[in-house]
């Protein structure tokens, strides 16, 4: 597309770059640009200092309607680039459709205008981590790869800087895939980790959450490749490969064991007849192995397999990690990727910031950052991965999800929960009530600092004080970051008791 002199609205820009990267873009590439967004100027001032700043560097400005849309903003449009963040049931969306404006968003101008190779990644949880593990993987051959996406990173801004050939890696929320889904666009090669409840409030029902994931595959060429999580329930039960008409979906499936074990579901992919004719990768006791049956069918010969790593290589806790470094390992194995290289990667990757993140170890306690787990599945494997003692502090915002499997787990695997204010905290009470009536429960609290300080009274040496809230973050933070941000900066202040209170011994001798 000829960008010079199009009129481009871009609606939401959002206060951690959701808009920023792509109006910087579209500057840049000569087009006019205004910026429309429900938010006030004081909330957007970093956003719109950093735009305002690119414009002035290229000569030009930026027009703003801020607190509101204005139809004539739309109707003046050549084209309109949503921010994930605006509903699918928009009335504007609607308006611009009556319009005939063209929508796109970011990741649909990157695939039409990017020429290298796109590896996607979704799921319910785990995206992150398993789109820095194979990038990771991918960086021992191609030290320029590129991990975008719903990073917080523009992949449109790092296009002139990637040298020919060289791949990027998007992480992609349900919320960006139907948009892609929308125009009929699919990265060539994709993973979906897993799939399980979650943005409900948005999507509305379970299918409806699935297909907007499936739009990861969906739209695939036949030389494509789409890695599945055969040990997951739903991945088996919402993740078909076959639509109404019974057409083939996506390109090559490869199916993963991600874990000790294949799900066992009935399903449009019976096991074990999967492993029998699929590309596909195993844990075979501590290794994990590719198997390639050459497209044989039917009760398969016996495959020797390649080994991509051994579970002992993995510096990240949890059988979670274990299901993400599989499938990154199966992805980068059909991309191409030595399995040597896959290996050395898992052996230096020390994990994601804001995910089962170590904050700091004080007078014995270890005080653990999970911020982004803004649903029940994600602290789940959270409190799964972790063994020591635990003290919780959960809560937050609601998304209509199901809080029955984590009340559960909070009862069997916290000593001690502390709960943060917010539109779900008391369901999510009310069911670890119900499984466990004695366990202590604090708060809720306004405050993260004063519920880490009670988090603190209640812990001792040995224990975990672990922030994995299973909510949204909105009404206490700005988002699951300005949430996780918060917390580092609490313990960070926290100062040493054992310094503040001395052993008797010595203040004797004093």
């Amino acid at each position: 597309m000829q960008w010079s002199d199009k009129h481009v609205l871009v609606m939401g820009l959002g206060v951690h770059g959701g808009g920023l990267g792509v109006a910087r873009w579209l500057l840049a590439q000569g087009a006019q640009v205004t910026v429309t967004d429900l938010a006030e100027r004081e909330l957007l001032a970093g956003s719109l200092e950093a735009l305002d700043a690119a414009a002035s560097a290229l000569g030009t400005s930026v027009h703003y309607t801020l607190g509101r849309h204005e139809e004539a903003d739309l109707a003046a449009a050549d084209l309109v680039v949503v921010n994930p963040a605006v509903r699918p049931d928009s009335p504007w969306l609607a308006r611009a459709a009556e319009l005939g404006v063209p929508v796109e968003t970011e990741m649909t101008i990157f695939l039409r205008t990017y020429r290298g190779p796109v590896l996607g990644v979704t799921g319910t949880k785990g995206k992150t981590t398993t789109a820095l593990m194979m990038t990771a993987m991918l960086r021992e051959r191609y030290p320029a790869t590129l991990a975008a996406g719903n990073l917080r990173v523009s992949a449109l801004e790092a296009i002139e800087h990637l040298p020919e050939g060289t791949p990027v890696v998007l992480e992609l929320s349900s919320f960006q895939l139907e948009r892609m889904g929308a125009v009929g666009l699919s990265p060539q090669y994709s993973l979906l980790t897993n799939f399980s409840g979650d943005h409900l409030n948005w999507h509305g029902t379970l299918e409806a959450y699935a297909a907007a994931k499936r739009q990861i595959y969906w739209h695939q060429q036949a030389d494509g490749a789409v890695v599945l999580n055969g040990a997951d329930d739903g991945s088996v039960d919402y993740y078909t490969l076959f639509d109404e008409q019974g057409a083939r979906r996506g390109g090559q499936a490869i199916w993963v064991g991600a874990g000790p074990h294949w799900s066992r579901v009935r399903s449009h992919y019976p096991q074990p007849s999967v492993r029998d004719v699929s590309t596909r990768v195993e844990l075979r006791h501590d290794e994990v192995i590719w198997y390639d049956p050459g497209g044989r069918s039917g009760p398969a010969t016996p495959v020797e397999g390649e080994l991509l790593f051994r579970r002992s290589d993995l510096r990240v806790p949890g059988w979670h990690n274990l299901a993400n470094a599989m499938q990154a390992a199966a992805l980068a194995r059909a991309f191409g990727l030595a399995s040597a290289a896959i290996q050395h990667a898992l052996q230096h990757f020390t994990g994601v910031e804001h995910r089962l993140e170590l904050v700091r170890e004080l007078d014995g306690v270890h005080y653990v950052n999970d911020t982004t787990a803004t649903n029940p599945a994600a602290t789940i494997a959270a409190l799964e991965a972790l063994t020591t003692p635990l003290v919780l502090i959960a809560g937050g915002a609601d998304k209509a999800l199901e809080f029955t499997s984590l009340g559960a787990a909070i009862a069997q695997r916290v000593k001690a929960l502390i709960l943060l204010e917010g539109t779900a905290t008391t369901r999510l009470a009310g069911t670890v009530a119900l499984h466990r009536r004695d366990l202590p429960v604090n708060g809720p609290f306004l405050d993260l600092g004063t519920a880490l300080n009670r988090a603190r009274e209640v812990a001792e040496p040995g224990d975990t004080v672990l922030l994995s809230p299973g909510c949204a973050s909105f009404g206490m933070f700005r988002n699951e970051f300005h949430r996780g941000d918060m917390f580092r900066q609490h313990v960070a202040a926290l100062t040493s008791q054992q310094e503040a209170d001395p052993p008797e011994q010595t203040r004797a001798d004093a």
